[in-house]
């Protein structure tokens, strides 16, 4: 009789871990298909989220590709002969014969003064880069040459400098600067590009030097 009782034990304890083994394989798929399948991969939405173009953004200062440009033509100051394209939508100062457009980092200033003769390499780097060194903080780097645009022969003078401080972040920006001194007929014209050194505005900077024209 005790023989049969541990036979009938035997069985039973052998029944249960069956079944304790067939209900933990169960759970364990679950879990193992839970913890396997990426969160993305069970709808399409997630796929799409990981394929989507990055956005695009321009470093500090870029001018952006579409920008527009409008012609300017002075009504006021000493000498108003002459018309250059500016960005539309940028701000606008003045004082006298200086009007200066101004946009986040970027700057256009057109200076019309009057002139006994025509500026060249040797007065630039005489007269200009001297003032300049006194009023542009840490000046440096000033390099003076002769390039062509549409309304001919021009003297370029570029250089670096730190901008004024911001009167609300204060941050100070390290500047490049394009000059180019217009002439003609007893009267020059001023005109200077800056933005930031890292950014790259070589072909806005171009649509506007190529496009000062006397009138």
């Amino acid at each position: 009789m005790a023989a049969r009782t541990r036979t009938y034990a035997v069985v039973g304890l052998a029944l249960v871990a069956a079944v304790t083994a067939g209900c933990s394989g169960t759970g364990s798929g679950s879990g193992s298909g839970s913890t396997t399948s990426p969160a993305g991969s069970s709808s399409g939405g997630g796929g799409g989220q990981n394929n989507a173009a990055p956005t695009e953004s321009n470093p500090p200062g870029d001018i952006p590709d579409n920008q527009a440009f409008v012609a300017y033509r002075p009504s006021g100051g000493s000498f108003t002969g002459f018309t250059v394209k500016v960005p539309e939508g940028w701000a606008r100062t003045g004082q006298g014969s200086t009007t200066v457009f101004t946009d986040k980092l970027n700057s256009v200033k057109i200076a019309a003064v009057s002139a006994n003769s025509a500026p060249t390499t040797g007065s630039v780097t005489d007269k200009v880069i001297p003032q300049l060194r006194s009023q542009v903080p840490k000046f440096a780097a000033p390099k003076v040459s002769e390039v062509t645009r549409h309304s001919g022969r021009v003297v370029l003078l570029t250089y670096q400098g730190d901008s004024a401080k911001d009167p609300v972040t204060g941050k100070v920006v390290r500047d490049a600067f394009e000059r180019y001194a217009f002439y003609r007929a007893g009267h020059e014209v001023d005109l200077t590009l800056s933005g930031p050194v890292k950014a790259d505005n070589v072909d806005p900077w171009r649509i506007v030097s190529d496009s000062f024209a006397w009138r």
